[in-house]
């Protein structure tokens, strides 16, 4: 895994898993400046994993112009939730927000979604994003619901939208997870599980710009049915998460 960058401390870390997207990542990268400048300095982690086509020369030429990019390369594809790992994990602001790679999620939200994890205090780990007037296929949105119409009857996590990729959340809330394939599709139910709250934001959805979706149904279909077991079986073996009021250290004179 190779990183480039040019810029530090900032207060928002915006992460981008992208791959083979070209053709979106440029308009992508001004929607998110346009949103992002007046909430002060903000960082985008773009995540390349490993595109085959013209992603990797096309965010060079972006970050020549842009000291706010940086840019993280797996050298081979591991998967959107491998990539939103790395790109966390190099984030610098304590607060995180995610985005997919191919311009569908409105970077125009992530004001909103920064202002609601702000209000809703120190207690909340995570605002998901919940889509509304989706611009996916019939076949997309109807395998979507079935998704999450199981996946909610199963966790009980309040959330109607867990693959929507529009996320805000502490940093060290996301980095104390189990990481595992797929994490990306569960974060609430296992923000709830260690003891935070989740808020929801309804937010617009646009069309894909160009290309086609990485992601298909058939090829995740088992895995997640696996997933979700696994997930289930974390949520049953939960124990009371402990709150450390004072440390040794800051208890003494």
């Amino acid at each position: 895994m190779t990183e480039i960058t040019s810029r530090t401390a900032p207060l928002l870390s915006i992460v981008v898993p992208l791959r083979n997207e070209v053709g979106n990542v440029g308009p992508l990268l001004a929607d998110i400046e346009a949103a992002c400048a007046p909430l002060g300095a903000f960082e985008v982690v773009c995540v390349d994993d490993g595109s085959s086509d013209g992603t990797p020369q096309a965010l060079r030429d972006l970050a020549a112009t842009r000291d706010w990019l940086v840019i993280v390369t797996h050298a081979q594809s591991c998967g959107q939730s491998a990539a939103v790992r790395s790109g966390v994990r190099r984030a610098q602001a304590p607060v995180v927000t995610t985005l997919d790679g191919d311009g569908q999620n409105d970077p125009a939200f992530i004001p909103a979604m920064v202002a609601a994890l702000k209000e809703a205090g120190p207690d909340a780990g995570l605002v998901q994003g919940q889509r509304v007037g989706r611009k996916d296929t019939g076949f997309k949105k109807l395998q979507s619901r079935i998704a999450n119409g199981v996946r909610g009857r199963i966790l009980k996590d309040g959330t109607r939208d867990a693959g929507c990729g529009l996320k805000c959340f502490r940093r060290e809330a996301y980095l104390a997870l189990p990481y595992f394939d797929a994490l990306h599709r569960f974060m609430p139910a296992l923000m709830v599980r260690e003891g935070y709250r989740v808020v929801h934001v309804d937010v617009r959805d646009r069309p894909r710009l160009t290309g086609v979706s990485n992601y298909g149904f058939f090829d995740r279909l088992w895995v997640g049915i696996v997933d979700l077991v696994g997930v289930w079986w974390l949520i049953r073996r939960r124990r009371r998460v402990p709150r450390i009021v004072q440390s040794e250290i800051e208890a003494r004179p």
